[in-house]
């Protein structure tokens, strides 16, 4: 990332995600969950915890799809994730799980070149 105004929710990369700093990363306005191979959270920013109310702790180490966001467990989130080993997308979703329904947009990020894919949550 060269600057910080390239840590917009259009403009941030999964490597910029993956290697800044916790600090930054907390710091961003939108909420940040990085996801391995297996389906475990592995990143998870403060913003996310703040607006979700699920501190690091519930979260962390968890399958996020299965005991963390089962409303994303579709095949527009999650088997997007799956399936496509380079995906940027923007899609407008609802959040549903423990809390009214709540619009939202979700940026979708996988690289090959990386080894988190990358849920982005703007309210």
């Amino acid at each position: 990332m060269s600057t910080a105004a390239d840590a917009t929710f259009e403009a941030i990369t999964a490597a910029d995600l993956r290697t800044m700093d916790d600090e930054l990363r907390n710091g961003l306005p939108f909420g940040v969950v990085g996801i391995d191979a297996g389906g475990l959270t592995r990143i998870y920013n403060t913003t996310e915890s703040k607006l979700a109310g699920l501190g690091p702790d519930r979260v962390l180490g968890l399958d996020f799809f299965n005991a963390v966001a089962q409303c994303m467990n579709n095949y527009m989130v999650a088997q997007r994730l799956i399936d496509e080993p380079e995906l940027d997308a923007i899609v407008p979703f609802v959040l549903t799980l423990r809390m009214r329904p709540t619009p939202v947009r979700l940026r979708l990020l996988a690289s090959r070149a990386e080894p988190l894919r990358f849920v982005l949550i703007e309210r």
